[in-house]
């Protein structure tokens, strides 16, 4: 039997820690059987969460018999962890242990030295703390979980499922994956990564600086065929001056800026509106309808139809 142990630590996020014990703990073979034993485990007898005490029945020493790790996320401004934690799960990873992290728990696994050179990912939230804490790891913002063989780490809540779900694939097969997809009622694999669920927020310009104005002219015009030398004359500027203050002052060219600005305004009208793809195009000022599938796709990682399908308002 295989053995999945998931570390609670000081401020596990309650989700986090669920989610493997669910999916691993009713995962089932064709005969009925469980292919899984499950155990809690953390470095205190007692674990405090945010809205609860946990009593764990395992210490850190069931990590050394596990075949998986499970490192569920924490909450914000929790306290720096133990040298122990991060020696145990060294020493699970040196014995050739499977680990796994769930949203913010990448933050565990990447102070523990075990990403190191690795790619990984993390709740699109804090993807930028991250990069910023840890410049040896190659941040993955888009996807929904980064499998690296030995070391997984996954992106928010519900990505965690998938990547759970994506184990038991590994291990048991598709059959056994799909039977514990439909036990938690999703889909084995979901189209598009966690890009599909950020906010495309634009970098503002500094208060009272030239692009200000200009900024806000052209969130007013995306509609129209806006030229680069449109948009430096707005500005008072030359067109080699203007993308040079761009780039100074926003870390990007004035088209990248233009078209994300297109995107989220194309997002809000998916979601807010019943306008058909093609009205979407023209009012959010892609040159034709073909041309906004494909950037819509390569930001948001989904079509505008299925972007539509999940975050649609429902009035009713």
């Amino acid at each position: 039997m295989h053995t999945v142990a998931v570390l609670a630590l000081e401020n596990v996020v309650a989700s986090d820690m669920a989610i493997p014990i669910d999916v691993f703990g009713r995962a089932r073979l064709a005969d009925g059987r469980r292919p899984y034993r499950v155990l809690v485990c953390a470095p205190t007898p007692q674990v405090v969460g945010e809205t609860f005490t946990l009593t764990a029945p395992h210490g850190l020493e069931a990590l050394r018999d596990a075949d998986t790790v499970i490192v569920p996320g924490r909450a914000e401004q929790s306290p720096p962890l133990g040298e122990e934690v991060g020696a145990a799960l060294r020493a699970a990873a040196a014995a050739g242990t499977r680990i796994a992290s769930i949203c913010a728990g990448a933050f565990v696994l990447a102070g523990a030295g075990l990403l190191d050179g690795l790619s990984a990912t993390t709740h699109w939230i804090a993807v930028e703390r991250f990069a910023e804490l840890f410049p040896l790891v190659d941040v993955r913002p888009d996807v929904l979980y980064v499998d690296n063989g030995q070391i997984l780490t996954s992106a928010g809540a519900s990505a965690g499922l998938d990547l759970c779900l994506h184990m038991i694939r590994r291990d048991l097969g598709s059959a056994v994956a799909v039977d514990s997809a439909r036990l938690s009622v999703t889909p084995l694999e979901r189209e598009g990564g966690q890009a599909q669920y950020m906010v495309h927020s634009q970098p503002p310009a500094p208060r009272g600086s030239q692009l200000e104005p200009v900024l806000a002219w052209i969130e007013d015009n995306l509609g129209r065929d806006l030229t680069l030398a449109e948009m430096a004359a707005r500005g008072g500027m030359s067109e080699r001056t203007f993308s040079r203050r761009f780039r100074e002052q926003l870390g990007t060219t004035p088209l990248q800026w233009l078209l994300r600005a297109r995107v989220r305004r194309a997002q809000f009208l998916l979601e807010t509106t019943d306008h058909g793809v093609e009205r979407v195009a023209v009012q959010a000022g892609f040159g034709s309808p073909t041309a906004f599938r494909e950037r819509f796709k390569r930001v948001v990682g989904v079509t505008p139809q299925s972007y539509r399908s999940s975050f649609r308002a429902n009035d009713s």
